[in-house]
């Protein structure tokens, strides 16, 4: 069954990579996301909320995003003070080109201070068995007052009743210095599901075995922060084999070099010997997503072109098609596969959220197919 969606994902991609521009679907199926557009319980909740500072709507910018046919989960991060909820849903079904964001699977489960609920979501997973694997990083307001709230984890929700189905506390497998930014979720030939996680700070990979319930570390070799490279993002993508030999892609942001590992030698504990140089970067690079198969996105830092690479290829210029023209104004975040067998990308102007500079309207964020560009 992965292999089939691996393979229906992979001629997905294609198919859009190589099509001409189609405006009519462009405005279709685009929506933009915002800050003013939530869903309260209440017209008196909502009016509370504003008054204490709990919703400060110019404050929300929604950064990652899993699909599942029409249904949209949202990572909108609590990055600044009055972010009411930290994950959320919307519809693309939705007519109204700024759907309204309700938070997910409940309320509850957003109260800040409160560790059984959600405190900072930093990034999504959702696995081919429609569990959405939730990256809970504990910390809030990380660009003005981070604000240690609860211990950072993996929390898993089934996406067709909303219903948690696995936590996973992670306080056991960092330190205090660990800056936790990236999750991805791969299963075993004969089923096991595993996590990883990248912490940026102590150049590791965490591995968390979901049937064992048991994670340890993976310290990364210092040959991954040659040429200068600072420990400020490390990336992480999952590239999927037919054969099963998946790969675990991973680099710093200021790294010169792009590295791989065979997910199975990752979950035997050690990455000592077993790490590819997949090759060199031409600049800092952005990692985007991938399809579910081998193709991975990706664009230059400060850029906004979007570029697809086959990890069946060497890694150069000569393999990297342009598969989207940028937009001036907003910076890809992230691209992955969905609704009506597309590749989507979410956009924003995410560099004028962190210097604080997006106005009383809040972060433009929208969420489209991913096209080449229509020229004038």
């Amino acid at each position: 069954m992965r292999l089939v969606l691996a393979c229906v994902l992979a001629a997905a991609c294609a198919a859009v990579a190589y099509a001409s521009c189609d405006k009519e679907l462009l405005n279709e199926l685009s929506v933009y996301i915002n800050g003013n557009n939530i869903l309260f319980p209440c017209a008196s909740t909502e009016k509370i909320y504003k008054k204490s500072g709990l919703y400060v709507p110019k404050n929300m910018i929604a950064t990652r995003v899993q699909i599942s046919g029409s249904d949209v989960f949202v990572a909108t991060p609590r990055f600044r003070e009055g972010v009411p909820f930290t994950l959320s849903y919307l519809n693309l079904k939705d007519k109204s080109c700024a759907p309204t964001l309700t938070p997910w699977p409940c309320w509850s489960l957003q109260e800040e201070g409160n560790c059984d609920a959600l405190q900072n979501v930093v990034d999504l997973f959702l696995d081919v068995n429609d569990i959405l694997w939730v990256l809970d990083v504990g910390i809030t307001n990380t660009l003005d007052n981070p604000t240690r709230r609860c211990a950072p984890k993996v929390v898993g929700f089934n996406i067709k009743t909303g219903k948690l189905v696995k936590s996973i506390d992670l306080s056991g497998l960092v330190c205090s210095s660990s800056r936790l930014q990236y999750l991805v979720v791969d299963y075993t030939p004969d089923g096991k599901c595993y996590l990883y996680v990248s912490d940026a700070a102590t150049r590791a990979i965490l591995v968390y075995d979901i049937q064992a319930n048991r994670g340890f570390r993976v310290v990364l070799p210092k040959a991954v922060l040659l040429g200068g490279a600072n420990r400020d993002v490390l990336y992480l993508a999952l590239i999927r084999r037919p054969d099963n030999n998946n790969l675990i892609i991973f680099s710093y942001l200021s790294s010169c070099r792009l590295f791989a590992i065979k997910s199975c030698n990752l979950r035997r504990g050690s990455a000592n010997g077993v790490v590819v140089d997949v090759g060199p970067k031409n600049g800092k690079i952005v990692i985007l997503g991938t399809d579910g198969a081998n193709n991975l996105f990706f664009r230059e830092k400060g850029g906004s072109d979007i570029y697809m690479w086959n990890a069946e290829t060497c890694f150069k210029p000569d393999n990297f098609q342009l598969v989207q023209h940028g937009n001036d104004c907003r910076l890809a975040t992230q691209v992955v596969p969905g609704y009506k067998r597309l590749m989507w990308v979410i956009e924003s102007n995410f560099n004028d959220y962190i210097q604080n500079q997006v106005g009383c309207l809040g972060a433009q964020v929208v969420l489209h197919p991913l096209v080449k560009s229509c020229e004038d």
